[in-house]
């Protein structure tokens, strides 16, 4: 049944890699046990406590791996600032930073998805990389991928750090490379890591013929420019402006309304906004200004190496890049830039800055997944939560 989706059975088809769909079948083999209905494909808005009760257990138990993961990162975490208070210290203050994630917390347990142990598949290669392990790193990046593609805007940090760090070593007192520290041997390793991985969840697929069918539910570019509730990238101002300029128009007579398109958002299905005003964007537009927005941040990774927490600034700034410029972008895809700059807030000042702003906005912008009354009053709270500690915290770290 998942592998022929059809819009004649459901509206919702299957947009995540491979070893997702795979996830999902054993948390089948678990679901029939709480309530074999919420498994019959045809019950749309199907609910039950069962199935709830269901939902928030597996989210949770697959939480262990995002714990893991930042006992690792908080390892990996230099400990220069002494602090009498564990409380002030900085492997401290980031468990409680990266476990107690507003924006996690609300879209897996309250939204209800699974980013939890996506998010811990991405830390722990992150940790990995920061101590050295690289072959494990480009594994865990790669099997992340093919669990969800959307890690696929922080692949160029991932790729030029494993180049850089991996392939290549600095003999010369300045860092620079020489051309004859390459390592083949290292270079055909990562290679075939990322190759048996593609290959064990993509070659069933090549194999039944169904590969186009798969790309094209990975990259739906029929849903619009923007998602559903509008992620506060370049784009929601872009077409803001477009329907400013439209009313505009009409009201001064410059337009005809008879030949003014019914733009409409996306509703998460497919459906487009078309532009009235300024020129339309195509995905190879976004593809193009994604792409020149990262390339300095990839540039300094490869020619002004800072280790890992160079690695970790590149991430960050592919992921924020990804963020403004993408194609329909979702609005939880800010997390894939607030999580990892968790790891560089506890250990410099200015990051933590950046940190504070990044989150206080980045989370605001995520209220919009839980909309209704019931959930006003519990959403600020949460927020006001961990905001105030997020300033507290990392002014005491730095004062």
């Amino acid at each position: 049944e998942v592998s022929h989706p059809s819009t004649s059975t459901s509206e919702w088809t299957l947009d995540y890699p491979p070893f997702f769909a795979w996830f999902e079948c054993a948390l089948s083999h678990v679901a029939k046990y709480f309530d074999p209905k919420m498994l019959v494909i045809e019950n749309l808005n199907y609910t039950s406590r069962a199935t709830i009760l269901f939902q928030r257990f597996s989210v949770i138990f697959t939480d262990i791996l995002f714990v893991y993961a930042v006992r690792e990162c908080c390892r990996c975490v230099n400990g220069k600032r002494a602090a009498k208070d564990v409380l002030e210290k900085p492997t401290f203050i980031l468990a409680v930073l990266l476990l107690w994630n507003f924006g996690l917390l609300i879209v897996d347990h309250i939204h209800f998805q699974y980013n939890g142990f996506l998010f811990g598949l991405m830390l722990l290669s992150v940790a990995r990389l920061c101590q050295k392990r690289y072959l494990e790193g480009a594994l865990l990046f790669a099997v992340l991928l093919h669990f969800k593609h959307i890690y696929i805007y922080v692949a160029p940090a991932y790729g030029i750090y494993l180049l850089r760090s991996y392939c290549f070593t600095a003999n010369n007192a300045d860092g620079s490379l020489k051309w004859r520290s390459f390592s083949m041997l290292h270079v055909t390793l990562l290679g075939l890591i990322v190759c048996l991985v593609s290959a064990l969840s993509l070659g069933p697929f090549i194999v039944l013929g169904q590969l186009p069918q798969v790309i094209s539910r990975l990259f739906p570019f029929k849903r619009g420019l923007c998602h559903a509730y509008w992620a506060p990238n370049f784009w929601a101002l872009y077409n803001a402006m477009d329907k400013a300029l439209t009313i505009f128009g009409l009201k001064c007579n410059f337009l005809d309304p008879t030949k003014i398109p019914k733009a409409s958002m996306t509703g998460g299905l497919v459906q487009e906004f078309q532009h009235t005003v300024l020129p339309g964007v195509t995905p190879l537009a976004t593809l193009i200004c994604t792409f020149i927005s990262i390339l300095p941040s990839v540039f300094c990774l490869w020619f002004k190496p800072q280790g890992p927490r160079g690695f970790l600034q590149c991430l960050v700034l592919c992921a924020l890049s990804s963020f403004m410029f993408g194609w329909h972008v979702h609005e939880k895809a800010i997390l894939l830039a607030i999580l990892p700059l968790s790891l560089l807030s506890v250990q410099r000042a200015k990051d933590a800055g950046i940190y504070l702003l990044l989150t206080t906005i980045g989370h605001f912008s995520l209220f919009p997944l839980l909309f209704t009354p019931p959930e006003l009053p519990i959403k600020i709270l949460l927020m006001l939560l961990f905001t105030v500690y997020s300033f507290s915290s990392l002014n005491s770290l730095f004062r």
